[in-house]
């Protein structure tokens, strides 16, 4: 490992909810992402671009000048300046920036700016012909200028699995980072080691599992929340015979248990979970979706936040709000979106500002 590490020189990944200077997304193209569900998926960007980009730079992957103009033009016919997007035309392969993208780091004494890039292996499944092609995403940001120093652990991470409170306090899950699809090479307190000296903290908490069905191995951006540094939303099953709820429940337990880079408790806030099955017929026949209002993104004056057609929509919408009272929760319909396996915080990265 390197001796000059992020945190050796300064370097911390910031909480999600401190100031971006942009937001880094990928339009919606590949067929294998979304059988079906195109026009669905354009609208959903559409969505989420036009609640945002007035309050951060909105840095767009588009693979050509076609593909430019095709969503400049849906974005202007919403009411979008798209003057203020940023359009970077690059080869890439599905919506999921969370995963693929980099990771920012800032240094905030030298107002300076840093980024890693992992590697990337399409969540452990790089031999299944269905997640091949998303292969092709590993060395998009190595062709794109970034501001500020770079580094590379050499290690697979995606952004999804991992959460901060910007303190000091990371929260994962063992089923995703010490999967050996993934670094089966290195044990826990190696992984422990990579994650403290490359995004600057001290303090790891071990979840157990994610959510059935979830390809990503059990992604936190699912389970687990921080909304300021002592508070952790937490998707909690009330249903005793659901799938997922021992998995909830032996996960808020164990942050019951545990404490920050401080040594103090955590405020704990239960979100109540969607429930969906697809009904597509096809890969999903009956299986149940991995459906979570854990997965929304803090921007600067907007949370952009998923919803499902599902009754307990409007009450976790309520919550995530009375989080954030001086930013306006946006919904957004993601009851079709899932269908590629993940909503609204997968496909968002924030670049801080410095």
């Amino acid at each position: 490992m390197d001796k000059n590490t992020p945190k050796s020189l300064g370097f911390v990944m910031p909480a999600e909810w401190e100031k971006h200077s942009a937001v880094w997304l990928a339009w919606p193209y590949d067929e294998t992402t979304f059988p079906k569900r195109m026009p669905i998926a354009e609208a959903v960007f559409v969505e989420m671009i036009k609640a945002i980009y007035k309050s951060e730079i909105v840095k767009l992957l588009v693979l050509n000048d076609k593909m430019k103009n095709r969503a400049g033009a849906l974005l202007e016919k919403a009411g979008v300046d798209i003057e203020k997007i940023n359009f970077i035309i690059t080869k890439f392969a599905d919506v999921w920036t969370r995963d693929y993208g980099p990771i920012f780091l800032v240094n905030r004494p030298k107002e300076s700016l840093a980024w890693i890039k992992w590697e990337y292996n399409a969540y452990g499944k790089s031999r299944d012909p269905y997640f091949t092609p998303v292969l092709i995403d590993k060395d998009v940001f190595n062709n794109i200028i970034l501001p500020g120093k770079k580094f590379t652990p050499g290690i697979v991470l995606e952004g999804g699995a991992i959460e901060v409170n910007g303190k000091g306090t990371l929260i994962t899950t063992e089923q995703c980072l010490l999967n050996p699809n993934r670094n089966p090479k290195l044990d826990r307190q190696q992984i422990e080691n990579y994650l403290n000296d490359y995004l600057g903290t001290s303090k790891i908490i071990w979840l157990k599992n994610g959510l059935v069905n979830d390809h990503t191995d059990g992604h936190i951006d699912d389970i687990a929340k921080f909304v300021n540094p002592t508070t952790i939303l937490c998707s909690y099953e009330e249903d005793e015979n659901d799938e997922n709820f021992k998995i909830l429940d032996d996960n808020y337990k164990t942050l019951e248990q545990t404490t920050d880079q401080d040594g103090k408790k955590f405020n704990l806030i239960k979100l109540p979970m969607p429930h969906m099955f697809y009904d597509d017929g096809e890969n999903h026949k009956n299986q149940k979706a991995p459906v979570s209002y854990c997965n929304f993104y803090i921007g600067n004056n907007v949370v952009l936040a998923p919803k499902f057609n599902d009754p307990n929509d409007a009450k976790a919408l309520k919550i995530i709000q009375s989080c954030f009272p001086n930013r306006k929760v946006v919904s957004i319909n993601c009851s079709e979106i899932i269908y590629a396996g993940g909503t609204i915080h997968c496909m968002t990265q924030q670049e801080p500002a410095t």
